[in-house]
């Protein structure tokens, strides 16, 4: 019989709790249930009032992956819906995730949680930039690291605050709480920054997403500020071999980096981080900390 769980008054069925979903570490489907309750409340602040896409992986990283922006069938009635537009002449409804049921509801269908940098009350209006640093092999997240610190004091240069989290596979996301600004704006400005770093760090940067010129480089993705792309949210769980976090981390802990393992974690290693340096991503949420694009 498959259990209910009762959370803030609604009945969830949460099944296959024994499911081994990464079989690398023996990760079940109950051990995924259980970190993203008990990390709900930095993910949750992460995903409020933004519509929020899911990448499922209901077999694992092993088996079929499939992206949807549209409610999944079977969504509870009681599921916070809002339309928002998906082009100039359309526009369809996405779920929102603000509470712990509707959490624990998206989290049993075995999901990564991806946003994109507006809130739903301002579509096409970016509140964040976001910068993907993703190696080129043999380059690794070390080398993502040398082109974050470089943007990191670009961007404060013209006034911005950057911060950082691991993509959970490869790579380093950095992001930018900004005043909300046209996407077409934001866009053009990161652009024009990855442009930058690349003439800056030819021997490190690229800008373009070609991937021969990518060997050993660190392409610096800029295309996420585009209104109608998303990134990975900050605390998901990714669909990778090991159940690795898009997980938040210091300037120190980038400047230290000295090896790809040096920031890899896990689900088991998040709790223990919040509880050491709460969420290092809280600026990202207060608007004191917004700042203007040039």
């Amino acid at each position: 019989m498959t259990p209910i769980a009762e959370v803030e008054g609604r009945r969830i069925a949460l099944s296959n709790l024994e499911k081994v979903l990464y079989p690398a570490t023996g990760t079940t489907k109950g051990e995924v249930l259980h970190y993203c309750a008990t990390s709900a409340g930095a993910l949750l602040s992460h995903l409020a009032n933004r519509p929020v896409s899911f990448l499922r992986y209901p077999d694992g990283p092993a088996g079929q992956l499939f992206f949807t922006k549209n409610p999944p069938p079977g969504t509870p009635s009681w599921v916070r819906r809002a339309t928002v537009p998906r082009s100039a002449e359309q526009s369809a409804e996405q779920v929102l995730v603000e509470d712990l049921a509707t959490l624990m509801w998206a989290a049993n269908l075995v999901v990564e949680f991806h946003t994109p940098q507006w809130q739903v009350d301002s579509p096409a209006r970016a509140d964040r930039i976001v910068f993907d640093l993703d190696p080129g092999e043999p380059a690794t997240v070390v080398e993502c690291c040398a082109a974050a610190l470089w943007l990191r004091e670009r961007l404060t240069v013209d006034g911005l605050n950057a911060y950082a989290k691991t993509s959970g596979s490869k790579g380093l996301h950095l992001l930018v709480p900004l005043e909300p600004t046209p996407s077409r704006e934001v866009s053009a400005y990161a652009k024009s920054l990855a442009v930058e770093a690349e003439a800056e760090l030819p021997h490190l940067v690229v800008h373009r997403m070609a991937r021969a010129l990518r060997p050993g480089k660190v392409f610096v993705d800029h295309s996420q500020n585009s209104a109608a792309k998303t990134t990975a949210a900050p605390y998901t769980l990714r669909a990778r071999t090991e159940p690795t976090v898009s997980a938040p981390v210091s300037w120190e802990e980038v400047g230290n980096c000295a090896a790809p393992e040096d920031l890899v974690f896990r689900i088991g290693d998040i709790a223990g981080r919040l509880a050491r340096y709460g969420d290092l991503l809280g600026p990202l949420i207060n608007l004191n900390r917004a700042g203007r694009l040039p």
